[in-house]
């Protein structure tokens, strides 16, 4: 049975060092139960599986990674982990960073370099967003990488405030209620792409991060533009955060609790075929009393 985690820091090369405070000892312990927790939430575990663990050098990749070994040592994700960096060609990306970190901590991994940078510049009008070519081309480069290493599933470090925000987007720019979900099979049928930080917030995301004295890479060496839509959709929830305290919290708590008949759309709930009866019929048939 592996010890208590108060009782250890070397459970992986990745954790050496780990600061000994209590407040350190809780954040930790909180992120791998809500990892945890969205693992078996979302039946994330196929016993065997290989994972490809998508790094890019932030604070969540980081924090997706340690969890992901932390979690495998206790013998709690029983599935093979392999790390991966895809190099997009930004100018001035320190190439080196990763492999020389994944190296030290003896992770199993693949780095990839692929230009889809001069892509990007190319394609992208001047003065328009790179963010979401960036990231179709992103995505197809570890379909396919995952495909070679034969790994059944594509793992990001998407967190609770990155789910949140694509919600607030699609809401005020795309005309739907959507977001990332933390579990969805690819176009193509044959992966799947899993995100198990979906319950972590963005904060003890850099708290750990910075904590552990990660090398972090900033994710703004393509030059990407102020006032972009999810910079602004953060600052109106950081507005609210300041102004309500636990607001996030509560309005992911929303996304899991969605009522089909209190909204809209004819295609999740068959309006046409309401009928009239009691109240207990109405509970009855599984539709929820107005309010």
């Amino acid at each position: 049975m592996p010890p208590m985690l108060d009782d250890l820091d070397d459970i992986h090369p990745l954790f050496h060092g780990a600061p000994s405070t209590a407040s350190f000892k809780k954040l930790r312990k909180r992120i791998v139960r809500h990892t945890r927790d969205a693992i078996e939430q979302y039946g994330m575990i196929e016993r065997g599986a290989r994972w490809l663990v998508c790094l890019s050098g932030g604070k969540d990749s980081y924090t997706l990674l340690a969890v992901l070994h932390e979690l495998q040592w206790r013998g709690l994700l029983p599935v093979e982990l392999l790390a991966c960096n895809l190099d997009q060609g930004q100018p001035g990306f320190p190439a080196t960073v990763l492999p020389e970190f994944l190296e030290k901590m003896g992770v199993p991994h693949r780095i990839e370099y692929q230009d889809t940078y001069s892509i990007v510049k190319d394609k992208v009008p001047q003065g328009r967003t790179y963010c979401a070519l960036c990231s179709r081309l992103r995505r197809g480069n570890l379909y396919r990488i995952a495909r070679e290493e034969g790994c059944s599933a594509v793992v990001l470090g998407h967190h609770r405030d990155d789910i949140l925000e694509t919600f607030f987007m699609n809401l005020f720019h795309g005309g739907r209620l959507a977001t990332m979900p933390p579990k969805l099979v690819n176009e193509e049928g044959d992966l799947f792409v899993y995100r198990p930080l979906a319950h972590v917030a963005e904060e003890d995301c850099e708290k750990f991060a910075r904590a552990m004295n990660y090398p972090i890479i900033p994710c703004d060496l393509c030059g990407s533009q102020d006032g972009l839509q999810r910079q602004q959709v953060k600052q109106i929830l950081d507005g609210w955060e300041k102004n309500s305290p636990g607001r996030r919290q509560v309005m992911f708590r929303a996304l899991m609790n969605i009522r089909p008949s209190h909204m809209l759309d004819p295609k999740l709930f068959d309006f046409a075929g309401l009928m009239r009866g009691t109240a207990e019929a109405a509970e009855t048939d599984g539709i929820p009393r107005l309010r």
